[in-house]
């Protein structure tokens, strides 16, 4: 031992305490998590929670860490029966204990080492082995306490120790000292505290090096604001110049862990408190700026009552309990303003300070120390409220509940993407900087030593050729720089120099400790700036506060100023994976679903924030474009008229009417209206949602903008189907026209958003809008077209057939007729033409294709019973197609035709029908026409130069285009699908069986494949013959409606594109036709005077 003590570079001081500190969380993060599932019900071992097993665990317990295992076989009976279970299951957990066991061995023969070799520690001088000192003692005491915290601990280190004996016939080999160590250190820091009495010179000298750094970060924010911290322009002449610093770590270092540092670090060695006043300083300041510290993720460590417990049995300690009180006082009464002006001033500095870099980037250079002391600063402040919210009384609530939280977190997330994002910017200054200035200055500096060892001179020199050694052009050509040699070297070197009789004391030489820590962080600005980002700004811990997390979150969205910092909660999800450690890879899992379902939510909670906004901006909107429809321009209309005519009708104290846009004048620019206030709120958190174009949570890409389209698209259908107040029970229905004029008012609320998201709402109305062509949408419910089809259908159509209902052709619309009971509806304001071309646009090519095809579902049914007719008269109608020419004989067999009305009255409700699908063509001929007048026309023209010899199917396929962009067509493409599948249906009105009989004619006989021309001639004669011969009867009631009769048959053949006026003239003398106008005429004026 005297002879390693003598050669300390032998000790691997440097090494040892990396790769402990390193392991150190490792075991902390195993301890957490079985802490957790001992704590969980259903993550806890299933041994400690059996009925069977309980009565062996109280015993493990009462006797631990003794072990009985002879005389007790009936408690231990079913223990034997589980024993390898146990063995296998328990085995994690055990040898977790005794990692920590081991741990400890290491950290206490490291620090006793370190005493041997009285080794110097100043944080400013040699601030790597000092941290990691630090760190150290800090690690294992927090490692310590957790252990003490597992309160199943000794029940599954029983447990397993018992199962091994009855397996292997002796207790594990690690089982005595592990038994020990958990009963020493039942109270860990009463244990630990005379642990530490040997290492009391070392520690305390350590703490007290942080009398110039702590206190310095622990400044009120008054004291920040005087001296302009973090402000870039507060002096302009010295904008460019570097941010300097002797203590260039120590500026961004935590303050969490240098408050840690010193409560435990002097409760360790509590008895300097007594004898320095620097240390008593300290200590103090620490006490009065927290109430608790965190030891690990959310485990807190409550510290004036712990020291207040172990002072209290230590005699001559009365004044130390009284200055824990008085600073107990301090921190309830004043931490929580302090902190809270601290955050309030964070804010507006880091929002300074990111403005500032994003419009000169190239500032990152010389300020880079001022990037990572706000991101320090900022993180220290976010940490304290967290672990202080849910750990301080009731009543001083109001200062640890900080609704613009967001906007701190939001500025911090801003400079991660400015050093992320400018990184390249940073190292070709600082690859500068080394090869410029850092490599000469050391070289003066150790040039001027006047000693130096050969070890040190040959470290020191490759430190001075690999900075010389750099150039720019690394950086232009992407070289990977490393450099993490370097500053391990350094941190040997400071390990040989502070050993007690070194050759170079680095106590002696603090200007080369001063200036190669400036050189270390120079070289992270080039290789290590991710690495600096967690280091300064890593708020994983919010993975482990997921209520208080969710609960900002909430209030973030509730407050119109902070909503536009809303995406930082997502942004925070990005963090949770760095808190994980290749020791407990079994969290990975754990913490990586947690950070996947919150930045879902967030992101989900977002979109639907943005689409309420814009739903009511929507319903605003669509207020305002209903005030210009026509309807309620009536009013209006008749108020002009009585104030032309000489009667004075209504009161005179009658208020006019306010006119559409009044809202839009603005008397006082300080009044805000709803949409104003919608428009801003919307603008806010719209400005949140674009922030970023994507991000990567647990190699899971997130892109905000897809949650506001996905929640649009399914806003937009629902209102769509909304403002069509489809009502089954009523029947009713909004107009065709007011649905499009609230659908295009929507839509353009909807253009809108493209100013505020880069989204392209094209996609959202595409989407949408040819669903609603279909039946039913992608999620199975109905759509505009399905109800208006079967409105136009069940309810229009079936008032035609009940006659309350006429079809005008003149008027091309369907006329409500003077009935008893009066319709609720106005049948014209639902099908003139203006209505049709709207139901057009809503509905499109697809949805016009469906409605023809339920219309011509219930044509097929109508047919259907035609056929039954037909086949009940088939007889008699042979013998008159071959009778046409034998008058007398065609009358008898007339009056042996059975349901002759009913024939009638279902070739009518064809034609009705019909009617109405050829108003719903002509409509979309029209709105086509207007959207795509080009290939409309080509359409027209293929289907008119379409030769007569051209094979059917092939014409057929040219009708089902034409039709298809509501042309009217020789031969009904869709009647022809209809009645070639026959199905069921019904409808009626006279004037339109000329419809009826042309298109059942052209639709029946194509697919029969019969000549259309040469049958529609056959029914021609026929129907001329029966005509003529009614000419000549003279019976009344043979005769009623003769005329009527003759002009149906003028009509017939001028609807049918098979017949012309000479073919019919040919069969039918004209001057018949003409007397039968005049008489009609006659009639009609007749009947109106």
């Amino acid at each position: 031992m005297s002879r390693s003590v003598l050669q300390p570079s032998q000790q691997k001081l440097a090494e040892k305490l990396t790769i402990l500190n390193d392991r150190g969380v490792g075991m902390l993060t195993r301890l957490y998590n079985i802490k957790k599932a001992c704590g969980d019900p259903k993550a806890k071992p299933s041994y400690l929670i059996d009925k069977n097993l309980e009565s062996a665990v109280k015993f493990i317990v009462r006797k631990f860490p003794a072990v009985e295992t002879r005389n007790n076989n009936q408690q231990l009976a079913q223990l034997q029966k589980e024993k390898s279970e146990i063995l296998k299951n328990l085995a994690l957990y055990y040898f977790t204990f005794v990692d920590v066991m081991e741990f400890k061995d290491h950290v206490c023969e490291l620090l006793n080492t370190i005493d041997v070799c009285q080794v110097f520690f100043d944080i400013t001088v040699n601030f790597d082995l000092t941290k990691n000192y630090l760190d150290l003692i800090i690690t294992y005491t927090t490692l310590m306490i957790l252990l003490s915290r597992i309160e199943e601990r000794k029940a599954i280190i029983g447990l397993y120790n018992y199962a091994h004996e009855m397996t292997h016939g002796a207790s594990d080999r690690e089982y005595p000292r592990l038994g020990q160590m958990i009963v020493d250190y039942e109270n860990p820091l009463k244990k630990m505290m005379e642990e530490f009495v040997p290492h009391s010179k070392s520690l305390s000298d350590a703490l007290i090096s942080l009398q110039m750094v702590y206190p310095r970060r622990n400044l009120s924010a008054d004291q920040w604001r005087n001296a302009q911290l973090l402000s870039l322009i507060s002096a302009p002449s010295t904008m460019l110049n570097p941010a300097q610093s002797d203590t260039m770590p120590c500026e961004y270092l935590s303050l969490d862990a240098m408050e840690k540092w010193i409560i435990f670090g002097f409760i360790l060695c509590h008895g300097i408190l007594n004898t320095d006043a620097t240390a008593l300083n300290l200590w103090k300041l620490a006490l009065q700026s927290s109430s608790c510290l965190s030891l690990f993720r959310d485990e807190v460590f409550h510290i004036h009552k712990a020291a207040e417990d172990l002072f209290v049995n230590i005699r001559g300690y009365n004044k130390r309990i009284n200055d824990i009180r008085e600073c107990k006082e301090a921190a309830v009464s004043h931490a929580g303003s302090m902190h809270r002006e601290r955050r309030k001033f964070l804010r507006s500095a880091l929002k300074e300070l990111a403005t500032v870099l994003s419009d000169q980037p190239g500032l990152l250079g010389p300020k880079a120390l001022f990037v990572f002391m706000a991101l320090s600063f900022a993180r220290d402040e976010i940490i304290w409220l967290l672990r202080h919210a849910d750990n301080m009384p009731k009543k001083s609530a109001d200062d640890f509940i900080d609704k613009h939280i967001a906007e701190l977190i939001f500025y911090m997330e801003e400079l991660r993407a400015h050093v992320r994002k400018y990184g390249p910017v940073m190292q070709r200054y600082y690859v500068q900087y080394l090869s410029g200035f850092d490599a000469v200055v050391l070289n003066e500096l150790v040039q001027n030593l006047s000693v130096c060892p050969e070890d040190e001179s040959i470290i020191m020199s490759s430190f001075v050729n690999t900075m010389t050694s750099l150039s720019v052009k690394q950086v232009e050509d992407g070289e990977v720089f490393d450099f993490r040699g370097m500053r391990l070297d350094w941190f040997r070197l400071q390990a040989y120099t502070s050993v007690s009789k070194a050759s170079l004391s680095l106590a002696d030489h603090r200007e080369l400790g001063k200036m190669m820590n400036t050189i270390i962080f120079h070289t992270k600005m080039v290789d290590s700036l991710v690495e600096m980002l967690v280091e300064t700004s890593d708020l994983s811990i919010f993975c482990f506060y997921s209520r208080a997390f969710e609960k900002m979150f909430q209030q973030c969205l509730e407050l119109p100023s902070q909503s536009r910092y809303s995406i930082a909660f997502p942004l925070l999800c990005t963090h949770f994976m760095s808190c994980t450690h290749e020791l407990c890879p079994e969290e990975r899992h754990h913490i990586g679903d947690r950070s996947l379902s919150l930045c879902n939510m967030f992101l989900d909670e977002m979109a639907k924030q943005a689409r309420n906004l814009i739903t009511d901006i929507c319903t605003e909107q669509c207020t305002l474009s209903d005030q210009l429809l026509p309807k309620h321009c009536a009013k209006t209309i008749s108020q002009a008229v009585n104030k032309k005519s000489k009667k004075q009708t209504g009161k005179k104290g009658e208020p006019e009417r306010e006119k559409p846009g009044v809202e839009s004048m603005r008397k006082n620019r300080l009044v805000v209206t709803n949409l104003d206030k919608l428009h801003t709120a919307l603008s806010e958190l719209c400005f949140s949602i674009n922030y970023v174009p994507n991000m990567v949570v647990w190699e899971h890409t997130f892109t905000p903008r897809e949650y506001l389209t996905s929640h649009l698209e399914i806003r937009f259908t629902k209102s769509i189907v909304g403002m069509t107040m489809y009502n089954q029970a009523t029947q009713e229905i909004a107009k065709p026209s007011e649905l499009l004029t609230s659908v295009r008012a929507y839509m353009t609320v909807l253009q809108s958003i493209e100013n505020y998201v880069q989204i392209d709402i094209t996609r959202v109305f595409n989407n949408v809008l040819l669903q609603q062509t279909q039946h039913l949408d992608s999620h199975g419910e109905p759509t505009i077209t399905s109800l208006y089809t079967n409105w136009y259908l069940e309810t229009l159509l079936r008032q035609v057939s009940n006659g309350h209902i006429a079809y005008f052709p003149a008027m091309k619309a369907f006329v409500n007729l003077p009935t008893e009971n009066e319709l609720t509806f106005n049948a014209e304001e639902y099908s003139d033409i203006s209505e049709m071309r709207s139901l057009s646009e809503l509905l499109g090519p697809y949805g016009m294709k469906f409605l023809s095809e339920s219309l011509m579902w219930h044509i097929s049914s109508q047919v259907a019973e035609l056929k039954k007719l037909v086949v009940e008269n088939v007889d008699v109608l042979t013998q008159m197609r071959t009778s046409f020419d034998k008058p007398d004989q065609m009358a008898a067999l007339f009056k042996r035709l059975s349901s002759v009305d009913s024939v009638l009255k279902r070739m009518t409700i064809i034609g009705v029908i019909l009617s109405f699908r050829s108003l719903a063509q002509e409509a979309l001929r029209d709105v086509l026409s207007y959207h795509i007048p080009f290939l409309v026309s080509s359409i027209e023209d293929f289907k008119d130069h379409i030769p007569r010899e051209t094979d059917m199917k092939v014409a057929m396929n040219v009708y089902e285009l034409s039709s298809a962009a509501g042309l009217p067509c020789e031969i009904d493409p869709a009647l022809v699908v209809a009645l070639s599948s026959q199905k069921s249906g019904h409808c009626n009105n006279i004037h339109c069986l000329a419809k009826a009989i042309n298109q059942i004619a052209a639709a029946l006989f194509t697919i029969h494949k019969g000549s259309i021309e040469d049958r529609l001639k056959e029914f021609l004669a026929l129907a001329s013959s029966s005509l003529l011969k009614i000419g000549q009867e003279t019976d009344k009631t043979t005769t009623r409606n003769r005329e009527s009769v003759y002009l149906l048959l003028d009509m017939i053949v001028q609807e049918s594109p098979f017949l012309t006026m000479d073919l019919l003239e040919s069969c039918f003398p004209y001057v018949l036709l003409r007397n039968a106008y005049h008489a009609v005429y006659k009639q009609s004026v007749t009947s109106s005077a």
